[in-house]
């Protein structure tokens, strides 16, 4: 992380008074952890600080401390964009292309001229932040976070609150530390939260075994949908939306789902495709080993990225014609594949 930037960081950060911490849209655990512990972290410099996520976050997020203070800009536009035209400084958060956050609010922040900050882990980072902090090496935003706080050599700052988030953060975004992303830092990171008061068994009890009935129910059709291509070392799920719909579903509920294809003996892609007869779309999450890479895959044919072995994308086509062209895809990739077993 380079010195300058921490130091234009920290001048911003002492110029401004008012500030807005924003997460990307359909926020998961390392955008919602990052953004509270970022923004409970400058209200402890006594800035006026405001944090919004464009929509609603899942459910299994509403332990997260002082989350009632998070605006949700779907939800309460208004005073979002008067916390956003009254800032002297924007953070953008776990995320490096103002797409992210929906066409709306998106319209709403290129509508101001203000200073932007980005602390992202994504691949190829867009140019609007005047401050850029993007190392996709690291296996979360949480972390960077950290390392912010850390360098601008302001941990004593850090109580249990932004410990709690920081380590919510790089535990779902590391795979509870399962991801080849995590490292010996890593591992030191979330140490240093425990110190700080972060109860690591408790938030991974509040995150994970906070299940309804419904979404097992909901786990329970995902595996009967599971496929295994055992000559490439894929394995895929889909759910339709009438599927979706007898389950209940809600938002978050099919959080992980595409793990347990990975974790197949052999396997070094996983899949799953989910109809979203709303946004007439069919959206999907890739997750692999090794040296596959699957950003590149889902930013060459499914209108997507992330990171080399987990990236999201969507098709316009039908649920069976999106997983035609998926598998029709797999035997010029079989080479790459077999390398990753």
């Amino acid at each position: 992380m380079q010195n300058e930037n921490i130091q234009k960081l920290h001048n911003l950060i002492q110029s401004s008074k008012n500030i807005v911490v924003i997460g990307h849209k359909n926020p998961d655990g390392d955008a919602v952890g990052s953004c509270m512990a970022w923004g409970l972290f400058l209200k402890h410099l006594k800035h006026n600080v405001s944090v919004i996520m464009p929509n609603p976050y899942p459910e299994f997020l509403n332990w997260v401390p002082n989350q009632d203070q998070i605006l949700i800009y779907s939800d309460d536009k208004e005073n979002a964009q008067k916390a956003i035209k009254k800032a002297d400084l924007i953070f953008t958060l776990d995320f490096n292309h103002l797409s992210r956050v929906g066409e709306e609010l998106q319209k709403a922040l290129d509508e101001v001229e203000k200073p932007f900050v980005m602390i992202d882990h994504h691949e190829q980072p867009d140019d609007y932040a005047e401050v850029c902090i993007s190392h996709p090496e690291y296996g979360s935003t949480a972390e960077l976070v950290f390392e912010c706080i850390d360098l601008l050599n302001f941990t004593e700052k850090i109580d249990k609150d932004i410990a709690s988030c920081l380590y919510l953060g790089i535990m779902t975004d590391t795979g509870s530390f399962k991801f080849s992303s995590t490292t010996a830092r890593t591992h030191q990171i979330a140490a240093k939260l425990i110190d700080k008061g972060a109860v690591a068994h408790q938030i991974q009890q509040q995150t994970f075994d906070a299940n309804s009935y419904s979404r097992l129910k909901l786990l329970g059709q995902a595996m009967q949908n599971l496929e295994y291509l055992e000559d490439l070392g894929v394995a895929y799920i889909h759910l339709s939306q009438k599927e979706l719909d007898k389950y209940n579903f809600k938002k978050g509920d099919t959080e992980g789902f595409v793990n347990y294809g990975l974790s197949i003996k052999n396997v070094a892609l996983a899949a799953i495709f989910k109809e979203d007869v709303q946004q007439n779309i069919v959206k999907i999450s890739f997750r692999s080993k090794g040296n596959f890479d699957v950003n590149q895959l889902a930013r060459h044919h499914f209108e997507g990225g992330g990171h080399k072995n987990a990236a999201g994308g969507k098709s316009e086509l039908s649920l069976d014609a999106t997983i035609k062209k998926f598998v029709s895809l797999l035997p010029d990739y079989k080479t790459q594949l077999h390398a990753a077993f």
